[in-house]
């Protein structure tokens, strides 16, 4: 098909996730996309927004439209026959839903495009119906046509990053992933109909090997989701969800032992009272969410607090080449807006191939193994989309700055890799130098300088850093001039993990580590007084970062809040003894 024109008909193309589909696939001009649904006026509308969209409008632009648009009308429950023989599209997209309540025919449009010899693909989530599928296949074969179900994040992309890490192992015992959409994200009606249609009912999973039942949105997994590198995601719990991947991975792997696909929405509390509605299904209180699905959207919507940003993982966990255990974790964040079009990239990477001229084989199947997870990232280079693989049992015998920042130390300019070399237990090492020192001068930044013992100001001051090891632990202590305090560093775990924990008298400040460029930013994600955690907008803040100078290793540290005003401002330069 490469160089020709292809004809896409979009179902729910001016939807949730067939209108960002559009977005995406809008700048390629060897596309026709016929825009469809049951309300052309509907659709209409999208497109004349596409083709000019107002200020502020979301997702891709126009300025890059290339490809023809159309609105059409199309009801899956009309006839299907003469609606495709009029349209006569090379590939239909089913981008409408839920999948999970289709009544007794829920194939009918893809048999429908069987018999007229049109390759189909879909976004469905429906755990049924993408294990499904297969049952058209001989029909699809004879014909010589595709049809692919769930191109979507759950399994399409969750497979991809999956075959991406198996090699790695030589047993995989379980396998979890999970989404976390941004607050501020607008979740369509159907896909929390969808979600409430299982809330408190069993869903199908692996535990100890075996076929279970656990209750949805019930049983839970906490996860932080933290490409190497990169600010991490707020630790959350992950509630269980049912996803094609359950009832698919016992096929991809012989003897695994446990499998979880779950969500985790901010802010957490909106979760949590999600999970209590859950369990009055669970205990037949109530017979379904399903009727309070529109509350559940606008409740949503409306408690949209916290960071703009989303993610994704997908772990597993298992043996290495070597029989040692090893455990693997895929991450993703996405920033502001872009995360709600991760789940149509699976469908327009594989349009962008088959403008190409690669075609899938003919067949009716789930999609996963369709693509490589090259072939997503490709499509998330147009937004702003981090993804990093993190194999996290690997670094328990590594240094503290290896294990926190993992395949992203690789980055790290040689002059600040050289400071964090890590050393053997009970062994240390000392940096000198020279710094200029600045302090706060309000009555709350002095008893906090003076509770942790922070230099007093001074121009030109001799500084030495001596880093001692003592276990998982650093002990820093500065000397700056005649006065000196320390520190202890170590590695975050449980709701910290993937954070460096720094902890000066009774406060304990939890620091993301992210290189950019010839510096590397800590960036405070949390604190605690006491072991009491204290509010993120009141924590220390300030520009602090460790930067590659000419070689040579600077530092430039900043801390102070929002009531104590500066409390101290270091900068200065060391050199390894």
């Amino acid at each position: 098909m490469s160089g020709e024109r292809l004809s896409l008909l979009i179902i729910g193309g001016y939807g949730t996730f067939g209108g960002r589909l559009a977005r995406l696939l809008g700048d390629e001009p060897r596309l026709r996309l016929l825009i469809a649904g049951r309300s052309l006026e509907k659709a209409d509308d999208f497109v004349a927004e596409l083709r000019s969209p107002k200020d502020g409008s979301e997702g891709l632009g126009s300025s890059n439209l290339g490809a023809t648009l159309q609105a059409v009308r199309f009801d899956r429950d009309g006839d299907l026959a003469e609606q495709l023989t009029r349209l006569r599209p090379d590939l239909v997209i089913d981008a409408s839903g839920p999948f999970q309540c289709f009544g007794q025919d829920p194939y009918k449009v893809v048999r429908a495009c069987i018999v007229l010899d049109i390759d189909y693909a879909d976004l469905a989530d429906s755990t049924g119906f993408v294990a499904s599928i297969g049952g058209l296949d001989a029909e699809a074969q004879a014909k010589g046509v595709f049809a692919l179900s769930g191109l979507s994040s759950l399994p399409a992309l969750s497979f991809a990053a999956l075959e991406a890490m198996a090699p790695r192992f030589s047993r995989i015992d379980a396998v979890a992933a999970g989404i976390a959409p941004s607050a501020h994200v607008k979740i369509g009606l159907n896909v929390v109909r969808a979600i409430a249609s299982y809330a408190g009912k069993p869903v199908s999973v692996l535990r100890q090997g075996r076929p279970a039942l656990a209750p949805g949105l019930i049983e839970a997994m906490r996860v932080t989701i933290a490409p190497p590198g990169v600010t991490p995601l707020k630790s959350r719990n992950f509630l269980l969800v049912d996803a094609p991947d359950l009832a698919l991975l016992p096929g991809r792997f012989a003897g695994l032992q446990s499998s979880f696909t779950g969500v985790g929405t901010e802010p957490q509390l909106l979760q949590r009272l999600l999970g209590l509605a859950a369990g009055l299904t669970r205990r037949k209180l109530l017979p379904s969410l399903t009727p309070f699905a529109r509350l559940m959207q606008r409740a949503s919507h409306g408690l949209a607090v916290g960071e703009h940003r989303g993610g994704m993982f997908v772990r597993l966990s298992g043996l290495d080449a070597a029989g040692q255990p090893l455990a693997c974790g895929w991450h993703l964040i996405a920033e502001g807006d872009d995360g709600p079009f991760i789940p149509v990239t699976g469908v327009a990477a594989l349009v962008r191939r088959l403008l190409g001229g690669v075609r899938p084989e003919s067949g009716a199947r789930p999609a996963t193994g369709e693509l490589r997870l090259e072939d997503f990232e490709a499509e998330f280079r147009r937004f702003s989309i981090v993804t990093g693989i993190r194999a996290e049992s690997e670094g328990a015998s590594l240094p503290l700055y290896h294990r926190v920042l993992g395949s992203a130390f690789a980055r790290l300019p040689a002059a600040i890799a050289a400071m964090h070399p890590g050393e053997p237990a009970g062994s240390a090492r000392t940096a000198s130098g020279r710094a200029r020192v600045e302090r706060g001068s309000g009555w709350l930044a002095r008893i906090v300088a003076r509770l942790i013992g922070f230099p007093p100001a001074g121009e030109d001051v001799p500084v030495t850093v001596r880093f001692t090891a003592d276990g998982e632990k650093e002990i820093w202590t500065r000397q700056f001039g005649d006065k000196s305090f320390h520190s202890q560093q170590l590695e975050g775990k449980g709701r910290d993990r993937h954070l460096l924990t720094e902890v000066f008298g009774p406060f304990r400040v939890l620091v993301a580590l992210v290189p950019e460029g010839e510096r590397l930013r800590l960036v405070v994600r949390g604190w605690r007084f006491c072991g009491i955690p204290l509010p993120l907008f009141l924590a220390p803040g300030g520009e602090t970062y460790e930067e590659a100078r000419e070689g040579r290793f600077h530092f430039h540290v900043e801390i102070g809040g929002r009531l104590t005003g500066l409390v101290v401002r270091y900068t200065g330069w060391l050199v390894v003894e």
